[in-house]
């Protein structure tokens, strides 16, 4: 076999992050549209994450936050992206490059990608969702956008909502989303 010199399993994760920074950008300038929500995670330890010590301590490998309701300052960048969240209603500052991605979710349309990341652990591609917040999804509320008049609207749990997310099945009761793994085009050696 010869040896894949142009990487083209790092293009194609690069192109698919380029996805989840367009679909930040349009929220960013236009909202959240119609029931779109999503389920981000990354490796906190990963290079470039700026999260605070609290939130480092209580989630040292990975977190998932949901953007839905309540965030704030979304700003995306070519590199990474910044938002504000709240967490046990204190206000966090995230800084997360794409390249310390390891999923992304929006269960309204089921779609799902995953990704490899540098100086991680690999992924369960058995088709397990990823624990959220550090394998306690009860711990990570669901993050939501202030309303229009400037209040926050209403907090539900994000474990409520990884719940419907999780209930979500095709017709024949498994699971409906189709998971891109990137391993399925690598050659074997």
């Amino acid at each position: 076999m010869t040896e894949d010199m142009i990487r083209y399993d790092i293009l194609v994760q690069n192109a698919l992050r380029g996805v989840i920074r367009k679909v930040l950008s349009e929220v960013a300038k236009t909202g959240l549209p119609g029931n779109h929500h999503f389920f981000i995670t990354f490796v906190t330890g990963a290079p470039g994450v700026k999260v605070s010590n609290r939130m480092r301590e209580q989630y040292p490998e990975q977190m998932t936050i949901v953007l839905q309701h309540q965030f704030w300052e979304l700003e995306v960048s070519e590199t990474a992206f910044d938002v504000g969240l709240s967490f046990s209603d204190v206000p966090e500052k995230l800084h997360v490059p794409y390249s310390a991605i390891r999923g992304f979710y929006d269960p309204s349309v089921n779609f799902e990608l995953e990704f490899d990341v540098e100086n991680a652990e690999p992924i369960d591609v058995s088709g397990e969702r990823p624990a959220m917040a550090g394998n306690d999804s009860s711990a990570i509320e669901e993050i939501s956008a202030p309303d229009k008049s400037g209040g926050k609207k209403k907090k539900k749990s994000s474990a409520s909502a990884k719940e419907t997310a999780d209930e979500e099945t095709d017709d024949d009761g498994k699971p409906g989303a189709d998971v891109v793994s990137l391993d399925s085009f690598r050659k074997n050696k």
